[in-house]
């Protein structure tokens, strides 16, 4: 996994945590899931890419 894709999918879980926190706060039930969404998201492609590093590094 490359350092980049680790950046991206941090700051895609970050900026979810954001929405969903500002939609909480708002009263906003769409910004909110849209945060949820963007940090499953983020946390189902770290996933997959721990996949990838555990074949890679068992070469």
């Amino acid at each position: 996994m490359g350092a980049d894709d680790k950046v991206r999918n941090a700051a895609q879980d970050v900026a979810g945590k954001a929405k969903e926190t500002v939609g909480r706060a708002t009263d906003n039930p769409r910004m909110e899931a849209e945060g949820e969404a963007d940090q499953t998201s983020a946390n189902l492609k770290q996933a997959g890419e721990n996949v990838k590093d555990a074949f890679t590094d068992n070469k």
